[in-house]
C-alpha cells in the first residue's frame, strides 16, 4: 500500500469511527456504485469495432488508473468489482438505479449525520468520494 493511500485511508477511518456509520456505508457505497455505473451506462460516448462506449467505461477507466497508482493488488480488485457492477447497474433501469443511488446517499447520511455525528469526509477532501470504495473493499478483504 502505497503512502498516498495509507494517508487517505487513515483520514477516511477519522471521519468513520462509529459502527453505525460504517455498517452505513457497507451498504449505502455498493448502492451508489452499481447505480452510478447503471445511470453513467446510458450517456453514450462513441462506438468502436460495433462496441458501444458510454460514461460508465470511461468512468471505470479513469477510477482504475487511479486506484492502481494507490496500490496495484487493490487496484485490480477494484477493478473486478467495478466491472461487476456496471454489468449489474446496467440491468437495473433508470428509475431503479435512480432510487438506489438515493438510497445508497441516505444510508451515507444517516451514517454521517444520526451515529457518526461528523460531516462526511468528501466535504473536506473531494478525493474521498474515490476512497470509500476503495476502503470498502479493503476492509471486506482485510487488506486496510
Amino acid at each position: 500500500m502505497s503512502p498516498v493511500l495509507r494517508t487517505h485511508f487513515a483520514d477516511y477511518a477519522a471521519f468513520h469511527g462509529t459502527a453505525g456509520n460504517r455498517a452505513c456505508h457497507y451498504v449505502g457505497i455498493p448502492l451508489i456504485v452499481v447505480s452510478l455505473f447503471g445511470l453513467l451506462a446510458q450517456v453514450p460516448l462513441f462506438t468502436a469495432a460495433g462496441l458501444a462506449f458510454t460514461l460508465a467505461e470511461a468512468v471505470l477507466v479513469v477510477a482504475t488508473v487511479y486506484y492502481l497508482t494507490l496500490d496495484v493488488t487493490l487496484g485490480l480488485m477494484m477493478f473486478a468489482v467495478s466491472v461487476v457492477s456496471s454489468l449489474v447497474g446496467r440491468g437495473l433501469g433508470v428509475p431503479l438505479a435512480l432510487a438506489l443511488f438515493a438510497l445508497g446517499w441516505i444510508f451515507q447520511f444517516v451514517g454521517h449525520y444520526v451515529y457518526e455525528k461528523k460531516s462526511p469526509a468528501f466535504y473536506r477532501n473531494f478525493i474521498h468520494l474515490l476512497v470509500g470504495p476503495l476502503w470498502i473493499l479493503a476492509k471486506a478483504t482485510r487488506r486496510a
